[in-house]
């Protein structure tokens, strides 16, 4: 059998990339305060900042684009949206949004309240400002797996249940839902395995707590249990999806991400009251309930990209070429989290840059790096991205400081990546002349988005 793994599908259509020079990007980057999220896109190479909207539709999705419904109310394309996400996640009540950050702000904005505590494996950045800025603690519950980024155990992105469990029983009357990311994003990308899914239903439901799941990259943590999990290997894909939603109240989601498309999310749920609540809320902040804020043609996306993503053989190629990189570079002894995760690669700033403390984050200054040796865009995962209480002011080094190289669906090559594999090696190779940064000015919720730093 042949075993070189190909992209399981054809170009189409091709967009030009422009060629910076070193001295050009050093220009920039400083320019704009040493922060990647400000660079113009056009000045960028290969731009790994996130896989969030940024994924190449196919042929069929460019259609339902021609076929979508722009009506106000009640719209074909609406309809066709809401069959695709009951088909695969099952709940009741489905509730569009522009993209996921909505629905988080929909979701916590009627069960978070001051003095709340919401756990999680470990939360992403909206999803935690969100629940902060409703006056709630957004607490992270990683296994203990989690910590140690070079071991193979493969399901790293699991919760701790003995924690979640001792924490329910002591706050019980503080916790107005248990929520756990699929994959853990913030935790490299890992997959979350079937037990441990149902372990936390069991939790949840003991107690009365509401479950929901952040299901961002559901069909990635689908197939890695497929690929990991024990009494998995003979089910598909999808059958594996639903089984993981059969044990949640609701999830949220960013069709961004695992449904391909370039906006759009949505809510959903099965209790109907509360399901009222939310579409009260999108009517005043969204939209009418049947489009949520996204036009017509935004839904027959989603509709085609959450059938589409669940093609094993597209997931078979993502997550081997994800592994490729990750691979290549751990043969190199650059310090990578292991094992590869599905939509990004991990690099440990912490190891690679051990003589540039946490509160100079060593995260931002890699991936500033990274941008002026070869043009790549990245983002740090860091004490810049979580560092900072926003009620108290307080920095507080994070235990983890990471930079994530996202990969877009369907966009980049295996040549792209040879590449950024080379860029990593050559910084990796003067990484003792890197120096860290200190904030020059930055918001109080999510400050990595638009901060701006020095050399310090």
């Amino acid at each position: 059998m042949i075993k070189t793994v190909i992209e399981p599908f054809r170009i189409k259509m091709v967009e030009p990339i422009k060629l910076t020079t070193r001295e050009e990007r050093q220009h920039l980057i400083e320019a704009v305060g040493f922060n990647p999220f400000m660079l113009r896109a056009e000045d960028v190479i290969i731009d790994l900042l996130t896989d969030s909207g940024t994924s190449a539709m196919s042929s069929d999705a460019w259609a339902g684009l021609m076929r979508g419904d722009e009506s106000y109310a009640g719209a074909r394309s609406w309809y066709r949206f809401h069959d695709a996400v009951q088909d695969t996640f099952g709940f009741d009540h489905v509730i569009p949004t522009h993209q996921g950050r909505a629905a988080e702000h929909i979701l916590f904005g009627i069960m978070a309240k001051p003095g709340s505590i919401i756990p999680n494996n470990t939360h992403f950045d909206t999803t935690r400002a969100n629940i902060e800025y409703n006056g709630a603690t957004a607490i992270d519950l990683p296994c203990k797996e989690a910590f140690d980024l070079t071991t193979p155990y493969p399901f790293k992105g699991n919760i701790d249940t003995v924690a979640l469990e001792k924490l329910v029983a002591e706050r019980r009357d503080k916790i107005p839902l248990i929520m756990i990311t699929i994959t853990n994003n913030s935790g490299g990308g890992q997959p979350v395995s079937m037990a441990n899914i149902l372990e936390v239903s069991r939790i949840a439901r003991a107690a009365g707590i509401p479950f929901y799941i952040d299901a961002c990259r559901f069909a990635e943590n689908a197939h890695f249990i497929k690929r990991r999990e024990e009494g998995y290997s003979d089910k598909t894909t999808i059958e594996i999806a639903r089984e993981m939603f059969s044990y949640a109240d609701g999830c949220t989601m960013s069709a961004k991400k695992d449904a391909f498309a370039n906006i759009g999310g949505f809510l959903c749920t099965n209790d109907a009251a509360l399901a009222q609540q939310e579409r009260n809320i999108l009517i005043l902040t969204e939209g009418f309930p049947t489009y949520g804020g996204l036009a017509g043609r935004d839904l027959e996306a989603i509709a085609v990209g959450l059938r589409e993503i669940l093609d094993e053989s597209y997931l078979d190629y993502r997550l081997f070429s994800t592994a490729y990189v990750v691979e290549r570079l751990d043969d190199a002894g650059i310090p990578v989290v292991l094992p590869a995760g599905g939509h990004a690669v991990y690099i440990d700033a912490r190891r690679f840059l051990p003589h540039i403390e946490a509160l100079q984050f060593p995260g931002q200054a890699l991936a500033v790096e990274l941008y002026i040796e070869a043009g790549i865009r990245s983002a740090e995962i860091g004490s810049l991205m979580f560092g900072l209480d926003p009620h108290t002011g307080e920095e507080h080094p994070v235990r983890q400081e990471l930079v994530r190289l996202a990969i877009p669906r369907r966009v980049y090559t295996q040549s792209h990546m040879d590449y950024v594999i080379e860029a990593i090696g050559l910084v990796w190779k003067r990484r003792n002349a890197i120096r860290g940064l200190r904030i020059v000015s930055a918001p109080r919720f999510l400050r990595h988005f638009t901060a701006r730093l020095e050399r310090s």
